[in-house]
């Protein structure tokens, strides 16, 4: 009797000698498992099992890394955006919205909806890319590197056009190799920044995203730390921590590095001039300590009010240091994406939904180089980057607006 499902028995076979599939087979195993068991709770899970599989096999990873020429290349292929959507950050330029990766299920569902999010950003012309080694347990990671791969794969996209950007320092459930940290580095039994640790995860979010070199790392709240130990022994931390990040660099592992937090910078005791002068006193006016990432929003609207030493606030200083900026959480998680008082309405004309209102604030407002959102569905995607036909609010517009 002929079989009723080509192919199953030779891809089979090849899974059992631990050789590579194409995607095309994956992709042909997948249906056929779905025909034979149904769409049940048990099919489901065996799905999942491939699926893991799938995820150990080795594949190339991508070379390269973004440039500003990638940037222009982009920016021109974009359609309707204005050229005032992108804006220079360091030597390069990003687009001015960012899509996130951090909320959600930790299912295949989501996984799919984040891969198709990304795909459609980038075709979209957003450049922008944030996740971590912590979001959703590194699916966060995984599904950016399978949005990555569609566009480079299916739209012609290239390498240098993208920003990605990832964070490590929290201690993820299946991403901890025991000899890369002692008890002593472990803060809170939850946060570490000792170098091993950092190589150790370095090297996982490079595996996870497919690439040879990550654009923008950040050490993951290192706040966090502060409620655990001396603020002495902390600076010291930080000092062997930006030494490790800086040998990553000169080793072509990532462009640059910084700090995205939560509380740091508002109030949460970091202080930026401290962490640059360490990593100028380990690699001089070359060193790569050149981006911060904090929640700026109209419901978070701490890091623009609190002093820094010297004056000014977190962003002034970070200007004045040669930091780029990128602000995290512009939706607040959702909170401001609905229900926004008709004031505010009104004075952010030309958008049509609560949640590009609230964007808009944050990509506009003075010292802030890129606004972060997360977005997990295509629609989102469509909805937020409605802003790139809008111009940015100008100064005298935003004061307005920020004293509503």
């Amino acid at each position: 009797m002929k079989s009723r499902h080509p192919g199953l028995n030779a891809v089979l076979s090849k899974l059992h000698r631990n050789e590579s599939l194409t995607e095309e087979e994956l992709q042909r195993l997948q249906r056929q498992l779905d025909e034979l068991e149904g769409r049940t709770g048990r099919e489901r899970g065996e799905a999942r099992v491939v699926e893991s599989h799938a995820a150990e096999e080795p594949r190339k990873a991508i070379a390269g890394h973004a440039t500003r020429k990638g940037a222009e290349r982009l920016a021109g292929c974009s359609g309707t955006i204005a050229r005032d959507f992108y804006r220079t950050a360091q030597d390069l330029i990003v687009s001015s919205v960012g899509i996130g990766t951090y909320r959600g299920a930790i299912d295949r569902e989501t996984d799919a909806a984040y891969a198709d999010a990304v795909h459609a950003a980038l075709r979209a012309g957003v450049n922008l890319i944030d996740t971590s080694l912590n979001y959703r347990h590194q699916r966060s990671e995984r599904s950016v590197a399978a949005g990555l791969q569609r566009f480079f794969e299916r739209d012609g996209g290239r390498r240098d056009e993208v920003v990605i950007c990832t964070k490590g320092g929290y201690l993820v459930p299946g991403a901890v190799t025991e000899e890369t940290l002692t008890a002593e580095d472990v803060a809170g039994g939850m946060h570490c920044m000792a170098p091993a640790f950092l190589a150790d995860q370095v090297e996982r979010s490079r595996r996870n995203l497919g690439i040879e070199t990550i654009d923008i790392y950040y050490l993951h709240n290192p706040e966090t730390q502060l409620g655990f130990v001396s603020a002495s022994n902390f600076l010291e931390r930080i000092r062997g921590a930006f030494t490790q990040l800086e040998t990553a660099v000169s080793d072509g592992l990532f462009r640059y590095y910084g700090t995205a937090t939560w509380e740091g910078y508002r109030g949460g005791g970091l202080a930026l001039r401290s962490l640059a002068e360490i990593a100028h006193e380990i690699a001089g006016d070359g060193h790569h300590f050149r981006f911060i990432q904090l929640p700026v929003s109209l419901g978070a609207q701490e890091a623009l009010l609190c002093p820094e030493q010297g004056g000014g606030n977190v962003l002034d200083l970070a200007a004045q240091l040669g930091i780029t900026v990128i602000a995290s959480a512009s939706l607040l998680q959702g909170r401001l994406a609905r229900d926004l008082p008709e004031e505010i309405t009104q004075m952010l004309p030309g958008l049509h939904t609560d949640a590009q209102r609230a964007i808009q604030f944050t990509r506009s407002t003075p010292g802030i180089t890129a606004a972060l959102v997360g977005m997990r569905k295509t629609e989102h995607v469509a909805e937020n980057l409605a802003v790139a036909r809008v111009a940015p609010l100008d100064a005298a517009a935003y004061r307005r607006l920020q004293c509503v």
